[in-house]
């Protein structure tokens, strides 16, 4: 895998979305709810629902399946349109007094945002290792896999690859079926209203 010229940037990728999806907006939503900022509230909890299709592609990369390759860009696309969609909490957010919280909270939506823009332009070349079944064993898409390895063996370790990627599909199934319900009967009811979710 040395030879992949893009590995370290792969490495960077895996970080930084650490770092910009996980550790950052955990820390914001405790904030928010400490402060009492209903708006970021509800409005990180759509977050977390939305991006858990990015935990998913993580489990489906420990099996190696190639439509993790297909879940992780959608992930990638969805995240920022869950962040700008809700009128009411962008409203609600844009309304709230100047604070640290506020200040922070807004550089971390456009951040993410950048983010996720630019690494679905990264990422769509990377598409073709769900297409073909002999392009998912060349270096160029088995790099992705090996981020998602190291997290098996730190809090997996006695798990098979294939019984994780089970999970993984679980998870996708349950997620393609909420998304499809909210999509097809809730957006139509509710609109870009948040209030009921």
């Amino acid at each position: 895998m040395n030879d992949v010229w893009f590995r370290q940037f792969v490495w960077i990728d895996y970080r930084l979305a650490v770092l910009f999806m996980v550790i950052i907006p955990l820390i914001l939503l405790i904030w928010a709810f400490v402060q009492k900022v209903e708006g970021m509230q509800r409005l990180l909890t759509i977050y977390w629902r939305v991006s858990s299709l990015l935990a998913i592609t993580i489990y489906l990369m420990i099996a190696q399946y190639p439509v993790s390759f297909i879940s992780g860009l959608i992930g990638l696309i969805l995240v920022p349109i869950s962040l700008w969609f809700w009128v009411d909490l962008n409203d609600e957010i844009e309304y709230q007094p100047s604070s640290p919280l506020k200040l922070i909270f807004n550089s971390w939506r456009w951040a993410i945002t950048v983010y996720c823009v630019l690494g679905t332009i990264a990422f769509i070349p990377f598409v073709s290792c769900a297409l073909s079944p002999t392009a998912i064993k060349t270096p160029y898409c088995q790099v992705w896999f090996e981020a998602p390895l190291l997290f098996k063996e730190y809090f997996h370790y006695n798990s098979r690859p294939g019984f994780l990627g089970f999970l993984g599909i679980i998870g996708l199934v349950i997620y393609v079926l909420y998304l499809s319900y909210f999509v097809l009967v809730k957006l139509g009811k509710q609109g870009r209203s948040a209030i009921q979710q």
